[in-house]
């Protein structure tokens, strides 16, 4: 008989990179995409499809963006 450990080197789902994205975008002040990219460590284009893809198509959550001055687009998770 084979021994097949298995091993996850993924990160628990609390911490995972979609769950980073979510927290911070569930802010009351929301997120830039400069906040995101620090956050998860992708690149710019990176967060704005994990936005489009994941969020909005797969998870099927409201995002809301507005332009801020100071901070640029910021996104947020429309509650409600």
């Amino acid at each position: 008989m084979e021994n097949t450990a298995i091993t996850s080197s993924s990160p628990k789902p609390s911490d995972s990179k979609q769950t980073r994205l979510i927290a911070l975008m569930r802010r009351k002040r929301g997120a830039s995409i400069d906040e995101m990219v620090a956050a998860t460590g992708w690149l710019p284009h990176s967060v704005r499809g994990a936005i489009s893809g994941t969020l909005r198509k797969k998870f099927g959550l409201t995002i809301v963006t507005e332009a801020v001055a100071g901070r640029g687009r910021v996104y947020r998770i429309q509650v409600g």
